[in-house]
């Protein structure tokens, strides 16, 4: 577990720190007002700029709670070309509402998926719009102090613990490491499949949580790569070769299991939720065409495919693969944090 650090740039960091802590302070003493609601809203988040799994978080969430409620998922709907609420709908593209809302609407079609930057402002629409809305999942608004959510999950890489880390652009902290405090579930995710209960103690007394506070560990599971169109699936045989593309924060995961599974890998890493030009496709093709074997394929994240949709006639016949990723817990505690989640939504219909 290590975190790399700038140590140059701290005094930019502290100033920073600085100016987090007074805006905490300020909604701590109720001087800006945190507005909770009478109505089960669950935040999913982290203190890093990114990379910790929030959207297989998400997903999980939703696949829990799904057939028990009408669940809602509302984002801040990252790089899209639109501005202010929306829902989700037939033709709706991840251009229109950010490419992570756009994976949870594919996947979960029978939920509502909203975006609107002001979550104040946006939750009281999505009710007034979606009245039979039974639960919230907010995807990244730990830091939106204005809505105070009645359950926060709290991520943290397993790698990069918020604990060992430094505000940016001397660490890679988003928000102050005190901060978690709020959090009442933190969940260290992209852990050693074969992490040992030492190791977790050793995380445990880092994290220094506080009574109220719960910590569980995943790791990442993949599975079978599906047709970014077709939804087919299609097993590595060992010997194939892959065309790696990705757009997402720490990818190291990523990379480490696609070398496992094949043994040519090219990559073509691109930044967090890149937007695909028509440059982009071209060069794609032109390294994939570039590898030498006879059974080959592009395989990119969930995120990154539906980002490549709007390719789908250029895409035509041309091997694209996702690959679906889920959170598996550790130590045999998803019974323990599936129980927390479901005590917290009942409490509010029993």
């Amino acid at each position: 577990m290590s975190t790399k650090k700038n140590y140059a740039l701290y005094p930019i960091s502290g100033l920073y720190g600085a100016i987090l802590k007074g805006r905490h302070w300020l909604y701590n003493k109720g001087i800006l007002k945190s507005t909770g609601f009478n109505f089960p809203i669950i935040c999913v988040g982290n203190l890093a700029l990114g990379g910790t799994g929030k959207t297989p978080m998400t997903e999980y969430l939703v696949t829990l709670l799904k057939s028990n409620y009408n669940v809602a998922t509302l984002s801040r709907g990252y790089k899209r070309k639109t501005k202010g609420f929306a829902i989700a709908g037939e033709r709706t593209t991840a251009i229109d509402i950010g490419d992570e809302p756009m994976q949870f609407h594919k996947k979960f079609p029978g939920i509502t998926v909203a975006v609107g930057e002001e979550r104040l402002i946006a939750i009281p629409q999505l009710l007034h719009d979606r009245p039979e809305t039974q639960v919230i999942i907010l995807d990244d608004a730990f830091q939106h102090r204005p809505v105070k959510a009645g359950l926060n999950i709290l991520l943290t890489s397993y790698h990069a613990l918020y604990s060992d880390d430094a505000l940016v652009p001397a660490g890679s902290l988003r928000d102050i490491p005190s901060s978690a405090e709020r959090a009442e579930i933190i969940v260290v995710t992209k852990c050693p499949e074969t992490l040992s209960a030492a190791s977790r103690d050793q995380v445990i007394r880092k994290l220094k949580l506080l009574p109220h506070q719960s910590v569980f560990f995943t790791s990442l599971t993949y599975s079978a790569p599906q047709h970014v169109f077709t939804g087919k699936n299609v097993q590595p045989t060992g010997g194939d070769a892959v065309l790696l593309i990705s757009g997402i924060a720490q990818p190291e995961p990523l990379i480490q299991f696609v070398h496992k599974q094949y043994q040519q890998v090219d990559w073509m890493q691109f930044p967090d939720h890149h937007i695909f030009n028509m440059d982009d496709l071209q060069n794609i093709r032109t390294r994939f065409n570039k590898i030498q074997s006879d059974q080959k394929i592009v395989l990119t994240t969930e995120k990154d495919g539906v980002r490549l949709e709007k390719f789908a006639n250029e895409l035509t016949g041309f091997p694209v693969y996702v690959l679906p990723v889920r959170h598996t817990f550790l130590f045999n505690e998803a019974s323990a944090f599936n129980q927390k989640i479901h005590q917290f939504v009942e409490s509010f219909y029993s």
